[in-house]
């Protein structure tokens, strides 16, 4: 049996992050990281497409914490102990600086994740972080000394135990005959799969900034929107996926949205169609494109408003310049199912927040039992978030243990 001070179960971003500040902290304890596939740190690899979007430019806590549809009230206390600010200041003091692009996403300068992988592997090996690879843990015990943990391979000891395993259902059972309740995993993060003639044949069309509700629910978002050759995605579509998460995964991903194209209410749209019949009365409605509407859009409203492409403003009739004004204003579209993205896999749920004492990240059912990341049940929208949530929980275990 092999003996350690910490085992840290998960060779990712939460894993190496919690193993290097650990090791940096108290370089007495003799720290090992497990991962189950031949190399570690496979999400970093390809987050952002294969940039890793380190971070968000976010400095506020109370704002950060918006991005968390699970997490939200649990991180605010952790986000004031170790921020975006702290993490641009680690990597930077470790030779890795980062900047901000328009969006308010943060990469590494190089443009590449392999920059960041590189400098985990060197900080590991310079604090003497054991890191071994191929090692499926199978079981976890509690024992006199602290936790007793089985690989196929290997039977480990140690007096603290770190989980960083992501969102992986197998571990997460493991977990539960420990005693901790596991929230049901759903995705977060998907697009939404519309077949309609609106947007059948517009694909890469955006429209730049819209509101969108699903009907039925509280469940709101805006931003930009993307149509696509399945349907619909980008900021707006992914940001209500995540906060709606639980909600759209009871209604089997079968819902209507309705969509404010414009972000005008219907009257104040109304009013402006009946400007333009009396400016543009001799011009024809198809080519006058309106509203700062990609022209492909308009198009497609106009025509789904009982018009054809050489109706003139002059002779449109009242139920015309409605049908025209609840397009812009109020589109229904069916959503009928969703598409995930592979890389960017998002899962709500996981460890049950009541369960951990977020001043530690410690479990309050097993003393010295941790976790960071994602094996908890919190997650946010796209953008970095994930990895600051990885970053921040990490580092305050690491704190905690090192003492």
């Amino acid at each position: 049996m092999k003996q350690y001070d910490v085992i840290i179960v998960g060779g990712g971003a939460a894993g190496f992050f919690a193993g290097i500040n650990i090791a940096e902290q108290n370089p007495e304890l003799k720290v090992v990281i497990l991962e189950k596939a031949k190399e570690g740190l496979q999400k970093v690899k390809i987050s952002g497409g294969g940039r890793c979007n380190v971070t968000h430019a976010e400095f506020i806590p109370q704002e950060l914490i918006k991005n968390y549809p699970r997490g939200e009230k649990e991180l605010l206390g952790p986000f004031h102990q170790f921020m975006t600010g702290d993490t641009i200041e680690w990597f930077e003091k470790r030779g890795v600086p980062l900047k901000i692009e328009d969006d308010g996403r943060m990469f590494p300068e190089s443009n590449s994740s392999q920059t960041i992988i590189d400098c985990f592997l060197s900080e590991a090996k310079k604090h003497q972080v054991e890191v071994l690879y191929s090692q499926n843990v199978l079981d976890i015990q509690p024992s006199d000394e602290g936790f007793e943990v089985q690989t196929k391979e290997e039977t480990y000891q140690c007096q603290t135990l770190l989980i960083a395993t992501g969102s992986s259902v197998k571990f997460w059972k493991l977990l539960e005959n420990l005693g901790h309740t596991i929230s049901q995993p759903v995705p977060s993060l998907f697009t939404f799969n519309i077949n309609d003639s609106r947007i059948k044949n517009i694909p890469g069309v955006v429209a730049s900034y819209v509101e969108v509700s699903v009907l039925g629910t509280n469940l709101y978002s805006e931003g930009p929107l993307l149509i696509t050759h399945w349907g619909m995605s980008a900021p707006s579509i992914l940001k209500l996926s995540a906060f709606g998460a639980v909600e759209l995964a009871k209604l089997d991903y079968k819902f209507q949205i309705e969509i404010n194209f414009i972000r005008q209410s219907f009257e104040d749209c109304l009013d402006e169609l009946k400007v333009l019949k009396q400016d543009l009365a001799k011009k024809t409605v198809f080519k006058s494109t309106q509203f700062d509407l990609p022209k492909r859009l308009w198009h497609q409203m106009v025509l789904a408003s009982n018009m054809d492409e050489q109706t003139r403003w002059a002779d449109l009739n009242k139920q015309q310049l409605e049908a025209l004004g609840a397009q812009l204003t109020k589109a229904v579209f069916n959503v009928e199912g969703k598409s995930t993205f592979k890389d960017e896999f998002v899962t709500a749920g996981g460890v049950d927040l009541k369960e951990i004492n977020f001043k530690t990240f410690e479990s309050r059912i097993h003393k010295n039992l941790f976790f960071a990341g994602e094996v908890l049940n919190i997650d946010a929208v796209t953008g970095g978030f994930n990895f600051q949530n990885a970053w921040t929980g990490a580092y305050i275990a690491s704190k905690a243990i090192a003492k």
